[in-house]
């Protein structure tokens, strides 16, 4: 009987075993199952790139300590979808530093690149997931305007990506396949070819865009509304950093209108954001646009989840005060789909509630109601899609795995360390 009843309570603490086990089980099958399939949103964890909701990959940043794949934002708002008709300064706008700098873009046939990387994706998946700014920079190379990420004025074979005009075409298809839209150019130039910018526009087809620099503000007032804009088909903005050009081809010099912090890493500093030597003080009341650069000297694509985290925040917060509570409208990132979960797209979401709407964020802001109204929404959460111009699929999107993935600008910086070699490139 002692015998038997000891297998009785064995059997009894096995059966209870297996069902605890079973319905461990079934709730970590509860818990997977409803978030799989595009039903994860922001930060959830997720294990391939379909598990995540519309606008959103999977991804993670191990800069911060987060190794294990969750969903991450890879989409922005438009703010004109929200809230329209204002004139073009009064919103905010992505873009991306160097736009044409990608890692994995092909080099020239039997020749290695050596040069930074600054973005993943193509132009087009850029334009398709809000970027709205692009940072080019233009040499005359091979007979041609090429696209170059080159040092001391001149493009060589191993800093050279693409001719110029294979991206503008790029800007062409999509403003011609989204009629609602307005992309700005901002060319760092270095093409000395007379007239060899105008040409270029012109046989990208991008010459019907054209927003005249005679319609430009130059006394710091209001730009043209967005539904102006549209109506007359002045959808493309292009500025020279060359101020003899705006004489000569019509192309707007940039530091004419807008201001900026300066570049790299004095402008991610924490706590200070300096005025760019070359662009006018903040004080200034001619310039009534205003562009944030928010990226290092040397871009890593492994560590720009963390500089696109609470860091880039504060820094906003900074050079809203330091440009005498100006709100940047356009905001330059390297590696923009990086971060750790809302990235660059929830603070131009905040960025543009607080302009639009008096609200922390664009989510809450209610289209015809008294600046201040707020809908009460949950934080974090993915702002809506309202825009269908797109969703990612560029090479940062994790489909069963977050292996390993090589930077070539780690080599780079490598190189850069040795102080013979800079004094090579400056």
């Amino acid at each position: 009987m002692t015998c038997f009843m000891d297998h009785r309570d064995l059997s009894r603490a096995t059966a209870t075993g297996y069902l605890f086990l079973l319905l461990l089980f079934s709730s970590f099958i509860n818990i997977w199952s409803s978030c799989s399939n595009g039903s994860c949103q922001v930060v959830d964890s997720c294990s391939h790139s379909t598990d995540c909701g519309p606008g959103l990959f999977c991804g993670n940043c191990p800069a911060l300590g987060k190794t294990q794949p969750f969903c991450i934002r890879g989409q922005a708002t438009i703010p004109t979808s929200v809230i329209g008709g204002l004139p073009f300064n009064k919103y905010s706008w992505l873009v991306t530093h160097n736009s044409f700098s990608i890692v994995g873009a092909p080099a020239l046939p039997g020749v290695q690149r050596f040069t930074f990387y600054n973005q993943e994706d193509t132009v087009t998946n850029q334009l398709k997931n809000g970027v709205r700014g692009l940072m080019l920079d233009m040499y005359d190379f091979n007979g041609d305007i090429w696209l170059c990420h080159s040092f001391r004025g001149q493009c060589f074979n191993f800093t050279a990506f693409q001719p110029a005009i294979n991206t503008l075409r790029e800007v062409e298809a999509f403003l011609s396949k989204n009629p609602s839209e307005i992309v700005t150019i901002i060319i760092e130039d270095y093409v000395h070819t007379p007239k060899g910018l105008t040409k270029l526009f012109k046989n990208a087809g991008l010459d019907k865009y054209w927003f005249p620099v005679s319609k430009m503000p130059k006394k710091g007032e209001d730009w043209p509304t967005v539904t102006e804009m549209v109506k007359a088909n002045h959808r493309l903005l292009v500025f020279t950093s060359v101020a003899s050009k705006e004489e000569e081809e019509g192309i707007a010099y940039q530091w004419k209108y807008l201001l900026e912090n300066e570049a790299g890493d004095p402008g991610v500093k924490p706590g200070s954001c300096p005025n760019r030597k070359e662009s006018q003080p903040f004080n200034s009341k001619t310039a009534s646009l205003f562009l944030m650069n928010y990226f290092p000297t040397y871009p890593v694509e492994d560590e720009a989840c963390k500089e696109h985290s609470a860091r880039l925040a504060d820094r906003i917060r900074t050079c809203y005060k330091a440009a005498g509570s100006m709100m940047p409208n356009f905001l330059a990132v390297n590696f923009y789909l990086r971060s750790d979960g809302g990235g660059v797209f929830y603070d131009l979401d905040s960025m543009s509630g607080q302009r639009l709407c008096g609200c922390n964020t664009i989510a809450a802001c209610q289209a015809g109601a008294p600046f201040g109204s707020c809908k009460n929404i949950s934080m974090p959460t993915p702002s809506p899609m309202t825009n269908s111009v797109g969703s990612f699929s560029g090479p940062v999107q994790f489909s069963t795995s977050t292996s390993t993935v090589y930077h070539p600008n780690h080599l780079m910086i490598a190189l850069f360390s040795f102080p013979w070699m800079i004094s090579l490139f400056f």
